[in-house]
């Protein structure tokens, strides 16, 4: 619709709907639709989270390995994220893309590259994309040459939401009236 706005979680700016075409709109939507390996991997091999709090986008994920040909593969990744629409598309595409390949191959990949089929994203929605790269290199850890894996998660242990509603010191306290 001409002229219609809509908000951008990222940090509550406001971006024109007709900024995105409506092609890669319909992908998005698309990989809405069905989004592929999200949530939680228990015994997973590394985990890695970026994201900030304040702007309220946050990406978690999880990464296992398996032994293949010799050499360590990912076996599979799934994610959690806090995050539009078009992160949460990328990150599915880009768990699905980096099956079966090495953590270095995984690494190598470019930011434009892990949003896959969604093709090009507009100068806008890169950040999202960036979400997804970051969690991966986080991940991967990689100023190793081997990738460490992650620390058992205790049940207790603070999930994504929590460290996404923890408050801050110092920050403004919201109370809600009746």
């Amino acid at each position: 619709m001409p002229g219609h706005r809509k908000l951008n979680r990222k940090c509550g700016a406001i971006d024109s709907v007709n900024d995105m075409n409506e092609d890669l709109q319909k992908r998005i939507a698309e990989a809405m639709r069905n989004p592929q390996n999200m949530g939680e991997l228990a015994n997973a091999d590394a985990v890695g989270t970026v994201g900030n709090s304040d702007c309220g986008e946050m990406l978690r994920m999880w990464v296992k390995f398996k032994e293949q040909d010799g050499k360590k593969v990912i076996e599979r990744a799934t994610f959690q994220s806090f995050g539009c629409e078009t992160a949460i598309a990328v990150a599915s595409l880009a768990t699905e893309l980096i099956r079966g390949k090495t953590a270095d191959e995984a690494l190598s990949l470019k930011t434009e590259e892990l949003a896959g089929e969604l093709g090009p994203l507009p100068p806008m929605k890169i950040h999202c994309a960036q979400l997804v790269e970051g969690a991966l290199r986080s991940a991967l850890a990689p100023e190793n040459t081997e990738v460490k894996p992650a620390a058992p998660t205790p049940a207790n242990a603070p999930t994504l939401l929590d460290s996404f509603s923890k408050p801050k010191e110092g920050g403004v306290k919201l109370t809600f009236l009746d």
